[in-house]
């Protein structure tokens, strides 16, 4: 309840502060709201494909890049030989400007859809793969100390210690860069797909159809919304174990 009042509160006010602009401004400025709905109506009714294809990329982006993030992550942490090399990379990339990437993958790939996994995957990949890897430098050394008294494998010292510490992190870079994943396969999807909510916008924006580029903008929204508490769902049923300190 004390999420829930203060976001109807802050979609209340801005939906306000929109009606009350459209009073002053011409249409294509701002539409009024009942021209927002209605294009929203329409899209919902008519281009719901595009969004379940927008939801689909991101999902699958998603869950790749942490598996393989978090795999290069581990490696990092347990793996003292490698891990200049690989840390050296991950900064490298992560210093490529998203819109590189894109270029790049025009070249690269004739599939759009390979394209937006593409860049998706080499942007996201290394948010995991560090945070990951910070996790595993916290972890406290008298844990490490008290397993290796009774003789682990270093598969058991994964499975046993380190896994259930990063854990945590996982969840914390997913619901940190979920909203991150959305916008950049929006962007995506404007320069290199013909479906999807980026297409979609790109439409409406050559046309000129103010109230549908605003209709998906709050689609997208709402899907940012209901990701993040997908994620906090599963963080509460993971970590249901741990203690929430609070200070208010």
């Amino acid at each position: 309840m004390r999420v829930s009042v203060p976001l109807i509160a802050v979609v209340l006010a801005i939906f306000a502060a929109m009606q009350i602009g459209s009073m002053f401004v011409p249409a294509y400025i701002m539409p009024p709201l009942s021209q927002t709905f209605g294009a929203l109506g329409h899209v919902l009714t008519v281009d719901w494909p595009s969004i379940g294809m927008t939801i689909v990329r991101v999902l699958g982006a998603l869950v790749c890049a942490s598996i393989c993030g978090t795999a290069l992550g581990c490696l990092m942490g347990m793996n003292g030989t490698l891990r200049p090399y690989l840390n050296s990379s991950l900064v490298i990339d992560t210093g490529i400007p998203a819109l590189s990437w894109m270029l790049v993958a025009v070249f690269w790939f004739k599939n759009p859809e390979a394209r937006i996994f593409f860049v998706l995957f080499v942007i996201l990949l290394p948010f995991y793969a560090m945070n990951v890897y910070d996790g595993i430098k916290a972890l406290p050394k008298d844990w490490l100390e008290a397993i290796n008294v009774f003789r682990p494998t270093r598969w058991q010292v994964f499975a046993l210690l380190i896994l259930p510490h990063i854990v945590p992190y996982i969840l914390m870079t997913t619901k940190s860069i979920v909203g991150y994943a959305t916008r950049m396969v929006v962007f995506a999807e404007l320069i290199g797909a013909t479906i999807g909510i980026g297409a979609k916008m790109g439409l409406a924006e050559a046309t000129f159809r103010m109230p549908e580029v605003l209709a998906w903008t709050l689609i997208l929204v709402v899907i940012n919304i209901a990701s993040q508490a997908g994620v906090g769902a599963i963080e509460k049923r993971l970590m249901h174990w741990r203690p929430e300190a609070s200070l208010a």
